[in-house]
């Protein structure tokens, strides 16, 4: 076979060869198109994947300590009689000459406070402010679940501002108690309690300042040191708990200063 024959056959084959390919090429082409960017399938409900759940970041340590020392705090509604003042006038004496010894009588009217406070024992030991308590021998208590129960005053410390309660009850929910001692400045606070009668308020802040004295505070007649905290405290806070981010009781939320905004003291 010559050179020249050779040559043609080899250059036959080559043409036909990329005949081939082009022709396949364009019938696979056809028949598998190129899928670009397609979306990934959906897994059948049965090989679906687990869903996380998302609700356990909400629950801080804010949430942990109220779930933990909500249901101890009490709502506490007190009443007293209290007499009206006679008015300076009738003690002066122009008019003893008309009344002499026979002044108008003082009318007594029922005078009716509501404040805070927490149970301290199963049994029904409550602790909340004196002043909560003042002037009665008997208080109504609800706990936080809408039981109420007549709360007799065992003892006050006008002094400390500290009164003691008990309630006919078993198995009550308690507090555990911190050390107000170990407390440093800029530690977070919580305070839990029934400001102007909105039960169960509880309010977030820090411990503002330590040491604070009665003077300093506005009740000279006090004989204790207070803890400053820029918590919520308002008029029914009285005799609830000041909590440490432990949910622990460091303190009695007690006092505000009219003149101020974002003090408290316990």
């Amino acid at each position: 076979m010559g050179l020249l024959t050779r040559l043609g056959i080899s250059l036959g084959l080559l043409a036909l060869g990329g005949t081939v390919g082009v022709l396949g090429n364009q019938y696979l082409s056809r028949k598998a198109p190129l899928e670009v960017n397609k979306p990934p399938a959906i897994l059948p409900a049965s090989l679906s994947l687990p869903v996380i759940p998302q609700n356990d970041g909400n629950v801080n340590f804010i949430a942990q300590a109220v779930q933990k020392v909500g249901p101890a705090v009490v709502r506490i509604d007190s009443a007293r009689e209290v007499a009206d003042q006679i008015p300076e006038e009738f003690k002066q004496p122009f008019f003893r000459r008309f009344f002499g010894n026979e002044v108008p009588i003082p009318r007594e009217h029922l005078e009716r406070g509501t404040g805070s406070g927490f149970i301290i024992s199963t049994d029904g030991l409550l602790l909340t402010n004196a002043h909560v308590v003042e002037g009665t021998t008997q208080v109504k208590v609800t706990l936080k679940n809408g039981q109420t129960y007549q709360g007799k005053v065992l003892g006050v410390d006008n002094m400390t501002d500290v009164a003691l309660v008990k309630i006919e009850a078993e198995n009550l929910p308690t507090v555990t108690f911190g050390k107000a001692e170990t407390l440093t400045p800029g530690e977070w606070a919580i305070a839990i309690g029934n400001p102007l009668g909105l039960d169960n308020t509880v309010t977030v802040g820090i411990i503002s300042a330590l040491g604070r004295t009665s003077s300093e505070v506005g009740v000279p007649d006090k004989r204790v040191r207070f803890i400053q905290t820029d918590a919520a405290i308002n008029p029914g806070n009285s005799g609830g708990p000041l909590l440490n981010a432990k949910g622990e009781v460091i303190g009695i939320n007690t006092a505000i200063r009219a003149d101020a905004q974002g003090l408290g003291f316990a």
